[in-house]
């Protein structure tokens, strides 16, 4: 099944390339949290509705709430999609870059796999992928200290 679902991402991402938008232009908001060269190969893309894979298997693995929940930003490799009210929250472009480096630190399927194993086990506000996200995505709404968002996954993963 990881196949079928990378096979998937990557049509979805070949599907919307010619709309994504480099996150290269949230390079003053995010100055010291995520290095210029890392927002320049992340891309995120406006959409109506948030594309997400809808296997029998994934609904048979227990995760029919997790395809079905409302959200306003998906991650899938270096691009993540987001729904036009939230295109200006800043806190959520903040929690869609951290699973890019997660995405990019682990790997498709290590980051496919620990993430339907941590919705799984833990249901999807105590899987530790998201709360580091939204831990991360609160310090930066807090006006926290500034340090390398990157640096820090690739310690804490």
């Amino acid at each position: 099944m990881l196949a079928q679902i990378e096979q998937w991402i990557d049509k979805t991402n070949s599907e919307y390339a010619h709309k994504r938008i480099c996150c290269e232009k949230f390079a003053n908001e995010f100055e010291g949290f995520y290095p210029n060269e890392f927002l320049k190969t992340a891309f995120y893309v406006v959409v109506d509705k948030i594309p997400k894979p809808d296997f029998t298997g994934l609904r048979e693995l227990g995760l029919s709430n997790f395809i079905d929940m409302d959200v306003a930003g998906i991650t899938y490799k270096n691009t993540y999609y987001i729904l036009p009210s939230a295109v200006d929250n800043l806190r959520v472009h903040f929690h869609e870059l951290v699973h890019v480096v997660q995405w990019r630190e682990l790997g498709a399927h290590t980051f496919i796999m620990r993430y339907i194993n941590e919705i799984q086990t833990f249901g999807y506000n105590d899987a530790p992928l998201e709360i580091m996200a939204y831990e991360l995505d609160a310090h930066y709404t807090s006006n926290g200290n500034k340090f390398n968002i990157p640096d820090y996954i690739i310690q804490q993963l």
